[in-house]
């Protein structure tokens, strides 16, 4: 094959593998490389099959999982040198971008590396003294290589306005917007329940611990988290003991589909999302969301009509204070309104962009010479 969707690596079940994997199965002659596929990922891997190129080795693991992206992306993508077009995706595979003598290259944009960027000192924070020089010299060289790297591309596609601007910043670089594919079919409304739902990766920055702090107010009402990630064992211990909270690990995707269908509403509160697919995949079940005024979801969640946006940053009391105001009735009444919202993100629409932009529509281009 000469053309390709050169991703990071399927480390989850989250967007942006769901977004590779569907440019994959949508254009089956561009062949899908990533350094490695993790087993949480697997349960997005179609039935059937779908080839994926690993470049990850036996040997190669003991780098762990970004610095073998690193060197593989770097080192073992010769095979590019002649490619037709090539779709790069994520942090670290657009690094390969130098390795395409010819052809053309486009980069969609999930987010830039935030943690060289803006959420340099969160991180940093966050780790131990003597650790962050050898951090800092790591991240400065994330930045360079990877402004280097998008300043090879021909195109530059952002998943939201708000990527888009964060571009502009550090860049100086125009990007069209291609919002994420959401599967409107695989979610629909089942029934008007009584929980809420947390669909966020439990990660820190997600902010899932303040959705539990605020449950834990309101023994009468109930919380499912969804989802999984490695503040799992602390918010689990943190609700240990609450009768309202439970959690459900990693689920299939049936499995979660239909418990978005029998929720009330959805939470989602991250800080300065990117873009949000789960917030979209919950109005496509007729869901109203709880999230946070800022970010991607203000381009997805309409005020008082497709749920509540509480003040940034979010807290304890505004939580709970719109948790009360999504009544059943009220997020009955917005069902139609979530249900319309979500079909301005579908995945027909997403691939006939992306489409378009693989095939060199001069409507979807800038010039490039803009980078320089």
């Amino acid at each position: 094959m000469s053309r390709y969707i050169v991703h990071d690596f399927l480390q989850v079940a989250g967007g942006a593998e769901r977004l590779v994997l569907d440019l994959a199965l949508a254009f089956p002659d561009y062949a899908l490389v990533v350094s490695r596929v993790y087993p949480e990922a697997r349960l997005l891997l179609p039935r059937g099959g779908l080839e994926v190129r690993t470049l990850g080795t036996a040997s190669s693991r003991v780098l762990g999982r970004i610095l073998e992206a690193i060197v593989r992306f770097r080192r073992s993508t010769d095979f590019l040198a002649d490619a037709e077009t090539v779709l790069y995706s994520g942090f670290y595979a657009p690094f390969a971008v130098a390795n395409q003598r010819h052809g053309r290259r486009v980069y969609y944009c999930h987010a830039p590396p935030r943690f060289a960027y803006e959420m340099r000192a969160f991180y940093l924070e966050r780790m131990a003294a003597p650790a962050r020089p050898l951090a800092n010299r790591f991240f400065d060289y994330v930045r360079t290589s990877y402004e280097a790297s998008l300043r090879r591309m021909d195109v530059l596609v952002a998943n939201s306005r708000n990527v888009q601007a964060r571009l502009r910043r550090i860049l100086g670089a125009e990007a069209t917007v291609v919002h994420p594919p959401i599967d409107t079919r695989r979610f629909r409304w089942i029934e008007p329940g009584d929980y809420f739902v947390s669909l966020a990766r439990l990660t820190e920055y997600k902010r899932v611990e303040l959705i539990v702090r605020a449950f834990l107010r309101m023994p009468d009402r109930r919380l499912v988290v969804a989802s999984t990630g490695p503040q799992e064992g602390h918010l689990r211990r943190l609700a240990a003991g609450a009768a309202n909270i439970s959690f459900t690990g990693l689920l299939a995707e049936e499995r979660l589909s239909d418990l978005v269908g029998r929720s009330r509403a959805a939470i989602y509160v991250p800080i300065d999302e990117d873009f949000g697919m789960s917030p979209v995949e919950a109005m496509a079940a007729g869901k109203p969301v709880i999230g946070v005024a800022e970010g991607g979801l203000l381009e997805t969640v309409v005020e008082g009509e497709t749920g509540f946006l509480v003040p940034a940053p979010p807290s304890v009391e505004s939580l709970a204070e719109a948790v009360g105001r999504l009544t059943a009735e009220r997020a009955l009444a917005m069902r139609d309104a979530c249900e319309a919202r979500a079909r301005r993100f579908s995945k027909a629409i997403f691939l006939e962009r992306m489409g378009a932009i693989l095939e060199g529509a001069p409507e979807m281009l800038y010039d490039s010479a803009r980078l320089a």
